[in-house]
């Protein structure tokens, strides 16, 4: 491992400005998995939420990372902590890859990166993920990286005209330890 962002075959890196191509495919992207649909958003409104992304400082650590892929140097897609718990000591992960870069191992690696910094370097305790419980690829990237399924909030997610279940998941940093060593997720 070069850093602690970058692994074998992700580097994740701050959004930049000109990313905004790239982000506005992942949000067009209909191969996502149980995603919300979304209202259909202007290019002038990707370039200002890739600008406004790109200056965020990171509050409360909540942040949105880049993934990109070390081989090409292309934006796959993004991770991100976007719900804190700092008293607590918990915080909620989220990832998103475009449907061309699937089943590359580029989700597995960005978040363990990820993981590594929250718990090593910002000491938290607890890592949480909200899964729809269709996803069944999503489900599976998240205990193969330790985590363990906590709960299900039964139909909890109003989504392309039914309720589903979201399924709560949650690794702890020691964990997150005993699984992965510094030398890869």
């Amino acid at each position: 491992m070069e850093s602690s962002w970058t692994g074998h075959g992700v580097r994740l890196r701050a959004v930049e400005p000109d990313d905004w191509t790239a982000l506005m495919g992942l949000a067009a992207d209909d191969g996502r998995r149980g995603s919300r649909p979304e209202l259909p958003r202007s290019a002038e409104s990707h370039r200002v939420r890739a600008k406004e992304q790109a200056v965020a400082g990171g509050d409360d650590d909540r942040f949105r990372l880049a993934v990109e892929a070390t081989a090409t140097g292309v934006l796959v897609g993004t991770v991100g902590s976007h719900r804190t718990g700092r008293r607590s000591g918990w915080f909620e992960v989220d990832v998103e890859i475009g449907s061309d870069h699937r089943r590359k191992g580029y989700a597995l690696e960005a978040v363990a990166l990820l993981l590594r910094f929250m718990f090593a370097e910002r000491r938290y305790h607890k890592c949480l993920a909200a899964v729809l419980a269709q996803n069944e690829a999503s489900l599976g990237l998240f205990r193969r990286l330790g985590f363990t399924e906590e709960g299900r909030l039964r139909e909890h997610v109003f989504l392309a005209g039914r309720h589903h279940d979201l399924v709560m998941m949650g690794l702890l940093a020691d964990e997150f330890d005993q699984r992965h060593t510094t030398a890869g997720p």
